[in-house]
C-alpha cells in the first residue's frame, strides 16, 4: 500500500456534459478517496479547470492572462470539491500558490505535512501560480516536493494508447509503458515537461478514466496494476 499519493482530477471529471457540477459523480469520487484515506494513505488532489475555462483555446486575449483565468477556474473547482468532501465527513484543505484572502491557504510543504498529519485531504488549486504550465505539471511538482509514491491521472481516456481511441477503434491500450517510450513515440498521455520531471525523480504514475466503478480505490490498492482491465502504469526505465 502506498504511503502518500497525488490524484489529478480534470475539471471535466467533476462535471456532466453541460459542464455543470454533477454531485453524483463527485460523491462517488469522494467515497473512493475516503476509502483510500481510511487505509492510512495521505491523499493530495490537484484539480483542473477545463470545465470552466481553457486558456489554450482562447485566441482573443493575452496568453498569460488566459492562463491566469484558468488558474482561477481551478480554485473554484477546488473549493467546491473541498466543500463536498466536508459534507461527506472527510475534512480537506485547499492550498493555492498565491494568497486569495481567507478563501484558501497559501501552499507550503510544512502546512501540507500538517494537513496530512491531521488526516485531511490536501487540494491544490491555482496551478503553479505562473502561466504557460499545464495542470499536469502541478501534481508532479507537488509529488516531488512531498515525496509521494505515485501520481494518479484521472483523464477522459482509459489509459495510454498507441493511437487516439476516440478516433481509431483498433487502438491498443498499453498496460504499462515507460515515460521515455511515450515521449519517443509522441503518444498522447500527459504534458512532456511533467513526464520528464516524473522520470528524473523516479515517480511512477497511473493514467486511467473514472468510467470504471471505484476506479480510484482499485487503482490505488492494486498490487499489480498491469493486471487491471483499465488504465496504464507509467514508470522510469532505470
Amino acid at each position: 500500500m502506498y504511503r502518500r499519493i497525488v490524484i489529478k482530477l480534470s475539471g471535466e471529471a467533476l462535471s456532466n456534459s453541460n459542464n455543470l457540477y454533477d454531485d453524483n459523480i463527485i460523491d462517488n469520487i469522494i467515497e473512493d478517496i475516503k476509502s483510500v484515506v481510511s487505509k492510512g494513505v495521505n491523499v493530495a488532489i490537484a484539480v483542473g479547470g477545463g470545465n470552466i475555462w481553457r486558456g489554450r483555446n482562447t485566441q482573443s486575449i493575452d496568453k498569460a492572462k488566459a492562463d491566469q483565468m484558468g488558474m482561477l477556474a481551478t480554485v473554484i473547482n477546488s473549493m467546491y470539491l473541498c466543500e463536498r468532501l466536508k459534507s461527506l465527513e472527510q475534512d480537506a484543505v485547499v492550498f493555492t500558490p498565491f494568497s486569495i484572502g481567507t478563501f484558501t491557504k497559501v501552499y507550503s510543504k510544512e502546512a501540507t505535512e500538517e494537513c496530512f498529519a491531521q488526516g485531511k485531504v490536501a487540494i491544490f488549486g491555482g496551478g503553479l501560480g505562473h502561466p504557460f504550465f499545464s495542470t499536469d505539471t502541478i501534481p508532479v511538482l507537488r509529488a516531488c516536493e512531498l515525496n509521494c509514491d505515485c501520481i494518479f491521472f484521472a483523464k477522459n481516456v482509459n489509459g495510454v494508447y498507441n493511437k487516439n481511441p476516440n478516433i481509431y477503434k483498433d487502438a491498443i491500450r498499453y498496460k504499462e509503458i515507460t515515460y521515455r517510450e511515450i515521449i519517443q513515440k509522441n503518444l498522447e498521455a500527459m504534458d512532456v515537461a511533467a513526464m520528464v520531471l516524473c522520470e528524473q525523480n523516479n515517480i511512477p504514475s497511473f493514467v486511467f478514466s473514472l468510467n470504471h466503478p471505484n476506479s480510484i480505490e482499485i487503482a490505488v490498492t492494486a498490487k499489480n496494476k498491469s493486471d487491471l482491465d483499465f488504465g496504464t502504469l507509467i514508470y522510469t526505465n532505470n
